[in-house]
């Protein structure tokens, strides 16, 4: 399978159009990541320029962009501001999601597809609280269930409309159960912590969501599952979102090997400065390779436990070597690089994000292991 190692290039609308938006979203980074606050401006300019439904086929009143697309967009916005591409990959990996059961799975979320496309709808993932587990209970109620729970890394909320997440119910027949369900961020018992001060990605807004005893109705109720073990839907996710979210990573890293080559040309004849740049380099190509073969994957396999692995391990590998980039950079530039006004530490600290979207390396080894010696992977 071919994978494309080349940059992103400016021939595709949605990627002309990160590189229209990308500049001034470049100038506010410094001061978002300074201060902890949320990119609101540059969400208001998404949304002015309907990107929230870029992935929203056509037919529903969507933009229609391939998921290759979306990817090539997001890791072209993320050269020029690394918060902004990754909480919009957290609201753009639901929609692909819905998009791609919408059209093979005969899933019932036209109405959702087609509120995002009417009103730019802005989705606020809580996977990164949940993954197989879930988190949080639901107790049966005359019609419904009454939620409580705390959702952590709910990137975008300060924008969002509605929190795609999930609770625990004990099923007195089917034992512990996870019900998935979307849930309005302005409803009665939903409240936002600030909690989000972290090392990077500070401007993703990614705080906690606080639910309390919120009533969400039979009818919302989109998937039922049993708690802990793999289901279609999280091998969807994984087919489709990890290549949308590293996407991000490989954009940062790809910022971070421009602005150290451009520092380099000061000494472009040192040695020891020309092999790290071609360390750097390879790194980097190892990241786009890996990133390549996810986008393929997600264009022309099915969701089943070997493509998960598959792009598991591809996850994997282009967060490595993402990482691995980002810290030749800093190598490339020297004493310079340790300083803030330059913007590569920034990178540095961005990149660590990388590290933590599920499933994390050791869990992949252990997932691919699993899968290799035929052993059941629901652990």
């Amino acid at each position: 399978m071919a994978a494309t190692i080349a940059p992103p290039s400016v021939s595709s609308g949605w990627v002309a159009l990160a590189h229209r938006l990308g500049p001034r979203f470049a100038e506010r980074a410094a001061a978002h990541d300074a201060d902890d606050s949320f990119v609101a401006e540059n969400y208001a300019e998404l949304k002015q320029a309907r990107v929230f439904s870029a992935h929203v086929p056509v037919e529903l009143g969507g933009g229609g962009a391939s998921h290759e697309e979306i990817c090539a967009f997001l890791r072209a916005l993320a050269r020029y501001c690394g918060s902004t591409a990754l909480a919009f990959s957290m609201h753009t990996h639901q929609v692909a999601t819905a998009v791609w059961r919408w059209r093979h799975d005969g899933a019932p979320v036209e109405p959702l597809l087609r509120r995002v496309a009417a009103e730019e709808l802005v989705l606020v993932s809580s996977g990164g609280s949940d993954w197989l587990a879930g988190s949080g209970t639901a107790v049966r109620v005359e019609g419904g269930y009454r939620v409580s729970a705390r959702k952590i890394f709910s990137s975008g909320c300060p924008s969002g409309d509605l929190l795609i997440t999930s609770a625990v119910y004990d099923d007195p027949k089917d034992g512990p159960t996870v019900l998935h369900f979307p849930l309005p961020l302005r409803e009665q018992g939903v409240k936002i912590l600030d909690t989000w001060h972290t090392m990077g990605m500070r401007a993703t807004g990614s705080h906690d969501v606080q639910i309390d005893q919120v009533f969400v109705p039979d009818t919302a109720i989109g998937v039922r599952r049993a708690q802990g073990k793999w289901h279609h839907l999280f091998h969807l996710t994984v087919l489709l979102a990890l290549p949308i979210i590293y996407a991000v990573y490989v954009g940062v890293a790809e910022a971070a090997r421009d602005l150290a080559v451009r520092e380099a040309a000061k000494k472009r004849n040192d040695p020891d400065v020309i092999a790290l740049v071609g360390e750097m380099d390879t790194e980097l190509a190892t990241a786009r390779l890996a990133l390549g073969a996810m986008i393929e994957h997600a264009a022309h396999d099915k969701p089943e436990p070997q493509t998960t692995n598959d792009n598991l391990i591809g996850r994997t590998l282009a967060g490595r070597a993402a990482l691995r980039t980002v810290e030749k950079a800093m190598e490339v530039v020297g004493g310079a690089s340790f300083y803030r006004k330059l913007g590569l530490e920034r990178l540095l600290r961005d990149i660590q994000g990388a590290r933590y979207h599920p499933l994390q390396e050791k869990r992949q080894l252990r997932y691919t292991g699993r899968l290799a010696l035929g052993l059941d992977i629901d652990e």
